[in-house]
């Protein structure tokens, strides 16, 4: 027998005991310190061992023990990211998915694999009420939205055979609220940085249209092409929504690909819908069931309402690649609209947690999120000493302690860093921070099926507790 095979035997009793330590740490979660055991030094200690020249089975067993040690807990009282939090009956899938090893890149490499991504991606669109819109899934929202603005960019200002023509100037235009990613896939596609017009925001930090057809018209009359307004629904830091309708209207009043970045949010229409208004009128979306769908990551999704804008941006594949049939569904192929070739078979936990879940449950659990940043807003409003910073448009809560509310900006700004940090090496509540109008705010972000009011409930008062502790 090759020496890198195992018998079906002894995947059977390896899988079980990989199982095993899974549901132990499943079974602990809720009592474990989110913070992970032992600083820098110590996991440096434990993992930076020698490279093994001989097979050493047991050990790495027992190293499996280690990384679910070291691992930050997501039990039901972190709150600190924008993050899933990991579905257990569509991680026992990704064991599936791995020994399957299907390369997702055609129908004729796995059939399985891409009709079921396709379903998928159907059933994704229709869930935010984009019904029409076709996609492929990606490694996340990062990726999801290179891509959006990558279509946008052979749409308006095609430079994938030449480059940038030289003369031609474009501009890409998205709220101060954008996330990293934005600046970054403009950097990567070459038109720059300089050329991403942030366009301010009202209170409740959404994109104001006037301020964006402002800056495009200054644009048009310096001859700078528009190439996409980026609106967000479901802000990174506070959930806001931007004006979709009204973005949607001026980016096609002025030829500018219409691209919405809902990684965060836009799962919020499958239980709150009247608050995405507008998302069927982007020519693209950015999604993440490994965010708001709870799945394991990685799990992206780029929508589009017009295949063969994605097929301008990305068709382009040797003659090894080439398909060798007419056929609608025995032709399909993903690289002809990706930027990847080979694919992990993502969509196979998506579609089992679908199906092993259905949408109802989803549905509710998103409406549990969306009570429970509610719940917590209430309680922060309650307590003198804390103070809210933005409004709750969908799950993540923005505040900060105001102890008795006359301490200078500068000493309140630091004071909330310094709780924060307190509050993680507590361990029990995971927070994360942003920053709001140059005031420095604690964030909850509830997009956690295993939270309850409970743990809504212990949020004030640990940061009351900490409070005290940092003084």
């Amino acid at each position: 027998m090759n020496p890198m095979e195992i018998s079906p035997e002894q995947f059977r009793r390896l899988s079980e005991r990989v199982i095993e330590i899974a549901a132990d740490y499943l079974e602990g979660m809720d009592a474990r310190a989110i913070t992970a055991d032992g600083d820098g030094v110590e996991v440096e200690r434990v993992f930076r061992t020698a490279l093994p020249e001989t097979a050493l089975p047991e050990e790495a067993i027992r190293g499996l023990v280690d990384v679910a040690r070291y691992s930050r807990a997501q039990n039901g009282r972190f709150f600190g990211y924008v993050l899933g939090s990991g579905e257990p009956a569509a991680a026992v899938v990704d064991l599936l998915c791995s020994v399957l090893n299907q390369n997702v890149t055609a129908w004729r490499s796995s059939p399985a694999a891409v009709t079921v991504e396709r379903t998928v991606v159907d059933w994704l669109a229709q869930a935010v009420g984009c019904q029409s819109f076709q996609g492929i899934l990606t490694g996340g929202g990062s990726a999801a939205n290179l891509m959006g603005l990558a279509m946008a960019r052979e749409a308006t200002a095609p430079a994938n055979e030449c480059g940038l023509r030289e003369g031609v100037a474009a501009a890409v235009y998205a709220s101060t609220e954008a996330h990293m990613s934005i600046p970054k896939a403009i950097a990567l596609l070459g038109i720059g940085r300089q050329n991403l017009r942030l366009i301010s925001v009202d209170d409740s930090f959404r994109m104001l249209p006037e301020q964006l057809e402002q800056a495009i018209l200054r644009d048009r009359a310096l001859g700078i092409t528009p190439v996409a307004v980026v609106a967000t629904a479901g802000t990174v830091n506070t959930g806001a929504i931007d004006p979709l309708p009204q973005l949607a209207e001026i980016a096609s009043k002025y030829g500018a690909w219409f691209h919405v970045d809902g990684a965060y949010g836009a799962f919020g229409a499958i239980a709150a819908h009247d608050k995405f208004q507008g998302l069927e009128l982007a020519d693209s979306i950015s999604l993440d069931p490994h965010k708001w769908l709870y799945q394991p990551l990685d799990c992206g999704c780029l929508l589009y309402r017009n295949a063969a804008a994605a097929q301008r941006a990305f068709a382009h594949s040797g003659e090894y690649a080439r398909v060798l049939t007419d056929d609608p569904v025995e032709g399909f192929a993903f690289f002809e609209q990706s930027m990847e070739l080979s694919r992990r078979f993502r969509a196979l936990k998506l579609w089992f947690s679908l199906r092993y879940h259905g949408l109802a449950s989803l549905r509710k659990s998103i409406e549990k999120d969306l009570l429970h940043a509610q719940r917590l807003g209430s309680a922060i409003a309650k307590e003198r000493e804390l103070q809210l910073l933005a409004p709750i448009e969908l799950s993540a809560v923005c505040f900060r302690y105001v102890g008795n509310r006359e301490l200078p900006e500068v000493k309140l700004n630091q004071l909330n860093s310094d709780i924060l940090q307190r509050i993680i090496a507590r361990g029990h509540v995971y927070l994360s921070n942003a920053t709001l109008h140059s005031k420095f705010s604690l964030r909850a972000c509830i997009v956690n099926h295993r939270t309850t009011d409970s743990d809504i409930d212990s949020v004030p008062a640990e940061v009351l507790e900490a409070a005290q502790e940092v003084d």
